[in-house]
């Protein structure tokens, strides 16, 4: 019997589809001169920035295995791009994404630093941390910093309910100050502590 989505496991699906898809997209524009440039992630570089956002996605398998944070362990720590950043980036991507699309992936739960938490929620959270760090990378590089309409409403919505929190963990900046006419990226961005 084929297993059945439900309509929030479908939507995520689809943004994180998108938010993987954004990412690719500027990684391949990235010039072979601006692997050093920064980024809006002051502590990070180019090349940095998309070793973060590969390692991240090499840890969906694990973690959607059911392994933990500790049995995974070091495995994933250093730079990991070596000497085809677009190559490695592009295959831990769709192993990520075969990780979260296998067949009932999302009705599991998957052991995070922050506690148990729902594959779908873990999915979403992956979701909205691509789409960010899509216009940090488009930013650094003077790529195309517009993402989608969709994706920046779906990365608000993931993101606005513990937003107030995430300064505290260092990460993040403190939240920016918008115009009441603020459109949503901006929005999304200040939310982040980001300067559109």
């Amino acid at each position: 019997m084929a297993h059945t989505l439900t309509d929030e496991q479908e939507e995520v699906l689809r943004m994180h589809a998108e938010a993987l898809a954004s990412f690719g997209r500027r990684v391949r524009a990235v010039g072979a001169g601006q692997w050093d440039a920064a980024t809006p992630c002051t502590k990070w570089t180019v090349r940095e920035l998309v070793n973060h956002l590969t390692v991240e996605q090499l840890w969906v398998r694990p973690m959607m295995d059911g392994a933990t944070v500790a049995e995974v362990g070091d495995r994933f720590e250093g730079d990991l791009l070596g000497n085809d950043p677009v190559g490695v980036w592009r295959r831990a991507a769709t192993a990520a994404r075969e990780a979260f699309t296998r067949p009932g992936a999302l009705d599991t739960v998957a052991h995070l630093t922050a506690g148990d938490t729902r594959a779908v929620d873990y999915c979403s959270q992956m979701t909205m941390d691509a789409a960010v760090h899509t216009w940090d990378l488009a930013r650094a590089t003077g790529g195309d910093t517009r993402l989608a309409p969709e994706l920046v409403a779906f990365a608000r919505q993931e993101v606005e309910p513990y937003a107030d929190r995430l300064a505290a963990t260092g990460l993040f900046a403190p939240p920016v100050k918008v115009p009441d006419d603020a459109d949503e990226q901006t929005r999304l961005l200040a939310v982040l502590g980001r300067c559109a």
